[in-house]
């Protein structure tokens, strides 16, 4: 089964003409993910990340309310 995650956009890394990435926030995991796929993202905006890619842009109460239910279940 595979599982995207949402996660909050912190920054991103320009250094990289190839590929755009972007520093996330997973309720407190940070990490970097590629954010090629949607370049209308903006820090601030919650994004599902599947494999360390970004998918789409969410909500962001919906996204709250996920991270909550994964952070409920141990899975964050």
């Amino acid at each position: 089964m595979c599982l995207a995650v949402p996660a909050k956009i912190l920054s991103f890394d320009e250094s990289n003409s190839n590929i755009r990435m972007g520093k996330v926030d997973y309720g407190g995991a940070i990490t970097d993910v590629c954010m090629e796929w949607l370049p209308e993202a903006n820090v601030g905006d919650y994004v599902l990340v599947h494999v360390g890619t970004a998918l789409s842009i969410v909500d962001e109460s919906d996204a709250l309310e996920t991270i909550e239910a994964l952070k409920e279940m141990g899975e964050i």
